[in-house]
């Protein structure tokens, strides 16, 4: 006779899910039954009420000052984070800026007749060529200031929405095992239990 493996699987997980649920039967004494209570009532004070306008003030106390929404929704850690994002754009548009203005100033010079920094070095075409570039690049760091700030908001709004959601662990999935004395086959699945 060949041995299928497919039934030793599905007979172990038979095995599993009826002694998980021997397990189960026995734990309910009222010494357990008490901690199963007590789990569920810190469970219940650690959810928060359904509150339609917590994300609304989320974002709006982000708009208003960056980080202020992740302190409202106890992310302190994430504050660093924005104020890093906003000031890494608000540093290269800066020194962008210096560089646009020294190159600027080079070609006026340059224009007028008179010496600038960069006399011999550089020609009339690279200095307007350096103009565009640096100019391009403080228009990049505007829009990485502008996107930080508001993905700053737009994550305030996300977090409070999700940390109203009540996430328990009343929900399981366990494999199941059923014989059908009808036809005399054996039928397998997965079981996803929901306790109320």
């Amino acid at each position: 006779m060949k041995s299928n493996p497919y039934f030793f699987l599905f007979f172990f997980l038979f095995f599993l899910s009826v002694a998980s649920a021997q397990q189960d039967s026995l734990l309910v004494t009222p010494e357990k039954k008490s901690k199963k209570e007590l789990k569920r009532e810190q469970q219940e004070k650690e959810y928060e009420p359904y509150n339609a306008l917590a994300p609304a003030k989320a974002a709006f106390y982000s708009a208003v000052l960056p980080g202020l929404g992740q302190a409202y929704n106890g992310s302190y850690w994430k504050i660093p984070i924005a104020y890093a994002g906003i000031g890494t754009g608000i540093y290269f548009y800066l020194e962008n800026d210096k560089q646009y203005d020294r190159y600027r100033d080079a070609y006026k010079d340059r224009l007028a007749g008179r010496p600038d920094e960069f006399d011999n070095r550089i020609t009339t075409d690279g200095l307007i060529r350096a103009q565009e570039f640096y100019q391009k690049n403080k228009e990049i760091s505007i829009l990485v200031t502008v996107g930080v700030y508001i993905l700053n908001i737009i994550d305030a709004n996300v977090e409070a929405h999700l940390r109203q959601f009540n996430v328990d662990e009343d929900l399981s999935v366990k494999p199941n095992l059923d014989f059908d004395a009808l036809s005399g086959k054996t039928n397998y699945g997965l079981t996803l239990n929901y306790n109320f």
